[in-house]
């Protein structure tokens, strides 16, 4: 197909600072330039002869796949949203979960032990509406190409004519010429993203035309290298193109949201319900009352309607945003003053922000989107700004880093989004890429492996067991000694008996993720040791495939005098810090200690606190702060804290060099 043709100047100064914002805001795609052209038969051929079959520009039909998949096929699995291959043709009929994730895990959401639990468990789930449009684009996608579902699927060339086909029958339906003009596509762009509002639907053909402009390659997960060559001249004329989209105006109302996103108000209930209950979250004053130290991130194992659905229900739990998959669309619920019941940690709780996004397959190996990864980014760099949050991985969670806050909840904690969330791209999403920060004989590192390169065997993705698919990951494993034979450390709060971890998808007992930084132990050929769980952990760190990058970090060890520290799930204030009323919350340890020399990565430095919310009524809610300090700690797989008191900070730490013994 040709190339960009000649431009005619347009009306779209308003695309033009819209693009600027964005490209403001967060690194597009990294820049097209010069590098070997990819091989004959390869997934840029298939792009091109898509293209050039339905007559949709070749940078249009790569840029909307990068947008989706970046793309990758992923093996043929489904994403979270049960789409397939490089355009994320979705086919979601049968790929509902049986219950979203608030409900199973035995997992106190709102993780306040002075109240009873509460789990969503006892809450009737919704039954399934009609699959919407966005959610069947394979269907259609089948019947504009005569391709078999399964082929659609499996084959990444059908998959990218069933994108190219869904492309230009949205170009026909809004009565537009097939152009060679990638300006001219704009309003198809919008129709194909599924969304039914049109904030939602010009955000993502705005992210898409970002991307065109820019360009962008890369090497897929299959190792193919595509490229799209940027296209700074493609400027749409975006008033013209959606007006005859027909999609509702979604009004943003109370939203607390960057202009940069589709965002609006769907308000969780604070109601009271049958003997003094009440729900489904605590109305609080931060950041007056308490300031906000973190964002959790999470997945919600169903569907956008039955989310939203659940999140209006006054006996479930609550979170403060909703990301759908398909487009980035955001829906929040709960203003962010206000305490939502998500992380299983009341202490977390009280100082965080909860962002859920949209996941209902079950298998926990299924893939996110690019759209909706670039929403949430834009999300969290809005919220850090606004709170101060530090953009990191002590204070960037994934719920399942997030700690339990007593001995017996650490059993039951969620382990979403697992090891198939690709936090290295999130941070360079999110501005902040994981790059080295100290030399490769440092006394920290940042776990950092290849995502696409690294793929770990996990089991139980579908049965358990089962060897699941295999799949790029964020995660390292951790071993007993420097040698892949030796058994994975143990984790004595997850199994008290002193069973072995396991490969299982869900268990997080000797696992080490992208971003987390550690203080290393020693160093010997191949292998890096770290203090984990109060021991020595090995994980593979070849130089021709590293797994870590070296870390500058504030590093703390117990006291001299003291054997050994205790470990803490929540930073609860010194009994004398009670006023009359508030009862006394229990600073209780976890299983695990911190034994003398052993050395933890340390955040930030924080006073006990405790938010006292018992009841619906407002006027008794209290913030008890004490004088007890704490420092969070990378500790294990999730975080901890351990007292000031009990510990002593390092200066500049003995290098750690590699021996070849």
């Amino acid at each position: 197909m040709p190339g960009p043709a000649h431009r005619r100047v347009r009306g779209a100064g308003g695309a033009v600072v819209a693009a600027a914002l964005l490209l403001s805001l967060f690194p597009a795609a990294a820049p097209a330039s010069a590098g070997p052209p990819p091989a004959a038969g390869s997934l840029q051929d298939a792009f091109a002869a898509a293209a050039d079959r339905y007559g949709v520009p070749r940078g249009v039909l790569l840029a909307v796949s990068y947008l989706q998949s970046r793309w990758d096929g992923h093996g043929g699995a489904p994403s979270v949203s049960g789409g397939y291959g490089p355009m994320h043709l979705t086919d979601a009929r049968t790929a509902l979960a049986s219950a979203p994730h608030h409900t199973h895990g035995g997992e106190d959401a709102r993780g306040d032990t002075s109240r009873r639990p509460k789990d969503g468990a006892g809450t009737p789930l919704p039954g399934p509406s009609a699959l919407p449009p966005r959610l069947r684009t394979l269907e259609r996608a089948a019947g504009l190409t005569g391709h078999s579902p399964e082929r659609l699927r499996t084959r990444a060339a059908a998959n990218i004519e069933g994108g190219a086909a869904l492309l230009a029958a949205a170009q026909r339906e809004l009565g537009r010429a097939a152009s060679a003009d990638p300006a001219d596509w704009y309003g198809a762009v919008a129709r194909v993203s599924g969304a039914d509002d049109l904030a939602t639907a010009t955000a993502y053909a705005n992210d898409v035309y970002t991307v065109l402009r820019s360009g962008a390659r890369r090497v897929t997960d299959s190792g193919q290298r595509v490229e799209l060559p940027a296209d700074p001249g493609a400027v749409p004329d975006t008033a013209a193109q959606t007006a005859g989209l027909g999609l509702r105006a979604a009004g943003r109302g109370r939203a607390e949201c960057p202009r940069t996103v589709a965002c609006e108000w769907v308000p969780a209930p604070y109601e009271e319900f049958g003997q003094g209950d009440y729900g489904n979250h605590d109305k609080a004053d931060r950041p007056s009352s308490q300031t906000v130290e973190y964002i959790v991130i999470h997945d919600t194992e169903a569907t956008w309607d039955v989310t939203l659905r659940l999140v209006q229900d006054p006996t479930y739990v609550s979170w403060h945003y909703s990301l759908r998959s398909s487009d980035g669309h955001i829906a929040q619920h709960v203003p962010l003053k206000d305490v939502g019941w998500h992380a299983g940690n009341w202490y977390v709780n009280a100082k965080a922000v909860g962002l859920e996004h949209e996941g209902f397959l079950a298998a926990p190996d299924a893939w996110y989107t690019e759209a909706m990864y670039r929403a949430s980014a834009r999300l969290v760099r809005y919220l850090a700004r606004r709170f101060g949050v530090p953009l990191d991985r002590q204070h960037v969670l994934g719920h399942d880093n997030v700690p339990g806050p007593t001995t017996a909840a650490v059993r039951g904690m969620h382990t979403d989004p697992g090891p198939y969330w690709d936090w290295a791209h999130y941070f360079e999403l999110l501005g902040r890429p994981l790059t080295p920060t100290a030399g490769p004989h440092g006394a920290a590192v940042t776990i950092r492996p290849e995502y696409a390169a690294h793929r770990p065997v996990y089991t139980g993705c579908v049965t358990p067991g089962e060897v699941c698919t295999p799949h790029g990951s964020g995660a390292v494993r951790l071993h007993t000694e420097p040698s892949p034979s030796a058994p994975l450390v143990k984790d004595i709060g997850l199994r008290p008996g002193g069973e072995d971890s396991t490969t299982g998808v869900n268990d997080t007992g000797a696992r080490a993720s992208t971003g987390q930084r550690y203080a290393v132990a020693e160093r010997r050929a191949e292998w890096t040791a770290i203090w984990y769980l109060g021991r020595k952990a090995w994980f593979h760190d070849p130089r021709s495939r590293p797994a870590a990058v070296g870390a500058r970090a504030r590093l703390i060890t117990p006291r001299p005098g003291l054997a050994e520290i205790p470990v803490y799930g929540r930073a609860y204030p010194e009994p004398s810090a009670y006023p009359a009323g508030v009862p006394v919350q229990a600073v209780s340890p976890l299983a695990y200690t911190i034994p003398a020399g052993q050395r933890y990565v340390a955040g930030g430095r924080v006073p006990g606190e405790y938010f006292f919310a018992p009841a619906f009524d407002t006027a008794g809610h209290r913030v008890v702060r004490g004088r007890e300090e704490y420092y969070e700690i990378q500790f294990g797989h999730r975080v901890a804290f351990v007292k000031v008191s009990d510990v002593r900070v390092l200066g500049e730490a003995t290098p750690v060099t590699r021996s070849y013994d």
